[in-house]
């Protein structure tokens, strides 16, 4: 067996190590994206009938007041940390996730194991197909909170020039 060969086979190996994590992280993240989603309509009614918890930067200002708007700024991508994280890794895992099985399936299929080749694909585009409803959820959650948190950061400004 040449080096190159047994390389091959080495990579091989390793990456079909990786599909079951690569699976298990998209299924959290694809249960991330509803939970986000979920907290997501429901600011989204807080604000719409003018709750103080849908106007979270204003509701941290009010529980501490020395808070700057420095301080606001950070916290307020702390908190669109995680969606943000979730939006661009899961495309990245979606397409790890198509390829991993990839390898098996063309084996398969040079085989003549259709069931396999068909097994293998499913699996590849399911996979991508939920890391990218995920990427989609968690994107738009992301997007329009972090327009109500700079909308927030503005009026907090506004009351902040209103004070000296």
């Amino acid at each position: 067996m040449s080096a190159i060969a047994s390389i091959d086979h080495a990579m091989y190996g390793v990456s079909q190590l990786f599909l079951v994590p690569v699976l298990v992280a998209i299924s959290a993240a694809f249960a991330y994206a509803f939970v986000a989603l979920g907290g997501f309509v429901r600011q989204a009614w807080q604000r719409h009938q003018g709750l103080p918890a849908g106007f979270e930067m204003r509701m941290w200002r009010e529980l501490e007041p020395a808070l700057s708007l420095s301080h606001l700024e950070a916290l307020a991508l702390r908190r669109l940390e995680l969606v943000r994280l979730v939006t661009r890794v899961a495309p990245m895992l979606g397409l790890v996730a198509t390829m991993i099985p990839m390898g098996p399936a063309l084996k398969a299929l040079a085989d003549g194991q259709m069931a396999e080749v068909s097994r293998s694909l499913m699996v590849a585009f399911s996979a991508v197909i939920l890391a990218l409803i995920a990427a989609a959820i968690t994107y738009a959650v992301a997007q329009v909170r972090r327009r109500w948190y700079a909308a927030d950061m503005l009026s907090l400004s506004g009351d902040e020039e209103l004070m000296s």
